[in-house]
């Protein structure tokens, strides 16, 4: 079958067999995250659903644990009750939102969309070493190669906030992770990509008033979605197709395809020290034990 923008989960995951494999994936309550883990499931894998608040999760076959991306503290207590992860999906994050802060001051978007899953990725490490043929695969966006990031002012304090550019440095972190991710886990089976899963109506525009969606084009007066809009089960279908595909390892991929964006090598590995340095983690991660 040749996949395209039209693809869907099901598509992607048709005759695929997951039983015996781990998945993770955050930011499953809703959205392309939910069909994601659903699709997981479906296939045969034991899917692990990282979300803020599991007594409102109901997802058949799909186990709710409580993750805040935003407090790295329960990161580590998230990562803690995982033994074996064979594909880990760094889903959930948040867009365009009023300037917040975190923990010590650290801007929401870059702490939630790429700190607290460098974190997790970090502290799952001993599972995804478990694991057969680990995948991560960390969902960004329609990237650019000079997506900037802030590396003197990362969290926007020295000026004025922009929370359109905090999102665009969030994203363009998500896909320099992922490069770098798959540098050092390669030597030892572990890869990674970044996908970006295309436009699409979901809770991830709580932040956005009708009237702005409306003045970007993104729905008509009716509410009515633009013509190249995906549906969810659609968006979904980047991610699973990158976590199931052994040949998608260090590239960028939307529709189901790889792109040729390639985030630079020294920006991915700097970023990765300046993640290190503000999450308080080690720089490097553990070889795999003897």
């Amino acid at each position: 079958m040749t996949f395209d923008a039209t693809t869907t989960a099901a598509d992607v995951l048709a005759g695929v067999d997951l039983t015996g494999r781990t998945a993770i994936v955050t930011g499953a309550a809703s959205g392309i995250g939910r069909v994601s883990a659903a699709a997981l499931a479906r296939a045969g894998a034991t899917v692990v659903a990282g979300v803020r608040d599991p007594a409102a999760f109901d997802l058949p076959g799909v186990e709710a644990r409580r993750l805040d991306l935003a407090d790295l503290a329960q990161v580590a207590a998230f990562a803690a009750t995982v033994g074996r992860a064979d594909i880990l999906i760094n889903n959930a994050g948040v867009m365009a939102c009023p300037e917040t802060r975190v923990g010590p001051g650290r801007e929401l978007q870059f702490a939630v969309n790429h700190l607290g899953h460098f974190a997790l990725t970090a502290a799952l490490w001993p599972a995804l070493r478990s694991g057969t043929d680990a995948v991560v695969v960390a969902v960004s966006s329609n990237v650019r190669p000079d997506a900037p990031i802030r590396w003197d002012d990362p969290y926007f304090t020295a000026g004025p906030y922009d929370r359109w550019a905090a999102y665009a440095q969030s994203k363009a972190a998500n896909a320099l992770f992922a490069a770098h991710l798959d540098v050092l886990g390669r030597p030892y089976g572990i890869r990674a990509a970044s996908v970006h899963p295309g436009a699409m109506l979901t809770p991830l525009q709580r932040h956005l008033t009708r009237d702005e969606m409306v003045a970007a084009g993104w729905i008509d007066a009716d509410g009515r979605p633009a013509e190249y809009f995906k549906t969810v089960e659609q968006g979904a279908a980047t991610q699973l197709w990158a976590a199931v595909t052994p040949s998608v390892a260090g590239v960028h991929c939307a529709d189901c395809a790889v792109t040729p964006f390639r985030p630079d090598p020294a920006d991915a590995a700097r970023l990765w020290d300046l993640s290190a340095r503000l999450t308080g983690l080690p720089d490097t991660l553990p070889a795999p034990a003897r």
